[in-house]
């Protein structure tokens, strides 16, 4: 009889490859499998909205670890979905039937692009940008000269904008927003990231929401509070949700979508754990929960998961954040993602910049353009709760 797996994980992301290296590393001998639904090695995410889009790298370039790694290390890679947890039995069931026991389960199973509910958000021309498939079908519908619509303006959206305007298409981007991330980062700082994307040629329509989305003759019509626009498709990057769906299955309670962990990446079942986009972890620097999106923290919480399965004492304690790329500029941003109620903005005349966060009298974020120093400062200070102002 085959044994359990020692740590059997949900989803072919950044968090699961992390985990699967933490619990070897940390000498644990169980067997291990990565179960996705994507059948293909985790690779890295961020490009897909950038080099990859733009043309400048391939496919080939994203996966996080050769296909031998796999042998080297003693981890299976399953292609499949799952569409039961049995926490009581310690079994993941399979959409084919298969069963598999676990000792450990992670649920790393991230998020998934949400569409506006309005007319015409579900349609084939409208796209959304999260897996290498949802880029192969956006590139191919990209002929030349096509005129792009992008619905959002957070980062995602930003990006896709500008890497699109760098192939060489028009692209006009509509967002309700008065500016590109403007509740999080404040006028001033919201208003360099417009101004880079009119720099890129991006047209923007800022604070417009969208109330549908239309095909006729070809051409794709998408009506606004302002002026409809028109092109001839769509990319959607309004948000993310959780995929939590199998979590909810098995009985665990959800907050606000996201499945709720300690710092040690343990949910309320037994022997299950949950890291990335998909959980809501305590974290022990910031005394409190935290839920975020970002492509390192997912790593992070991968590792400390992996660490736990293998019976290591550890905890999640690091500052949330993340680099976003739009254009040719580097964004580099850190904060505890519950908001500020100060903020100070040091620009240099080159255009470098770093703009400061602070909440209830202590430092809570950093932004930064070409100022790498203080982006490390800056996460020293919020980790150490240090003092407002700066």
């Amino acid at each position: 009889m085959t044994a359990p797996y020692g740590l059997l994980i949900i989803g072919g992301g950044p968090a699961g490859l992390s985990a699967a290296r933490a619990y070897r590393d940390a000498g644990a001998e169980g067997r291990v499998a990565i179960v996705t639904d994507e059948g293909r090695m985790p690779y890295q995410r961020p490009p897909l909205t950038k080099e990859l889009l733009r043309g400048e790298s391939a496919e080939a370039d994203l996966p996080l670890e050769d296909e031998s790694w796999l042998d080297e290390r003693g981890v299976d890679l399953v292609a499949g979905r799952a569409v039961a947890l049995e926490a009581g039995g310690r079994t993941v069931r399979l959409s084919g039937g298969r069963a598999l026991e676990y000792e450990s389960c992670l649920l790393a199973t991230g998020s998934e692009p949400t569409r506006l509910p309005v007319p015409g958000g579900d349609r084939p021309w409208v796209h959304v940008v999260r897996t290498v498939e949802h880029v192969q079908r956006l590139t191919a519908r990209l002929d030349d000269g096509a005129r792009v619509i992008v619905i959002g303006s957070g980062f995602i959206g930003c990006e896709i904008a500008s890497s699109l305007r760098a192939r060489g298409h028009d692209v006009d981007l509509v967002s309700d927003e008065p500016l590109p991330n403007s509740a999080r980062l404040g006028e001033p700082q919201a208003q360099i990231l417009h101004d880079w994307l009119v720099q890129d040629g991006v047209g923007t329509h800022m604070g417009e929401a969208v109330r549908s989305i239309e095909r006729a003759d070809g051409a794709v019509a998408v009506t606004t509070s302002g002026e409809p626009l028109v092109g001839d498709l769509v990319v959607m990057a309004t948000g993310v949700a959780p995929r939590s769906e199998l979590a909810g299955q098995a009985g665990l309670e959800l907050d606000g979508g996201a499945i709720p962990v300690s710092a040690a990446m343990r949910t309320a079942h037994d022997g299950v754990l949950a890291a990335g986009d998909v959980c809501l972890a305590d974290n022990l620097a910031a005394g409190r929960a935290l839920r975020v999106e970002h492509w390192g923290d997912a790593l992070g919480q991968g590792e400390i998961a992996g660490q736990t399965a293998a019976g290591v004492d550890a905890g999640w304690d690091e500052v949330p954040g993340f680099w976003s790329t739009i254009g040719t500029r580097v964004l580099k941003y850190a904060a505890w993602g519950d908001g500020y109620d100060a903020t100070r903005m040091h620009r240099e005349d080159g255009g470098a910049f770093v703009a400061w966060y602070g909440r209830e009298g202590v430092i809570a974020g950093v932004l930064t353009h070409e100022r790498d120093e203080d982006y490390d400062r800056g996460r020293e200070l919020i980790a150490e709760g240090a003092p407002w102002p700066p």
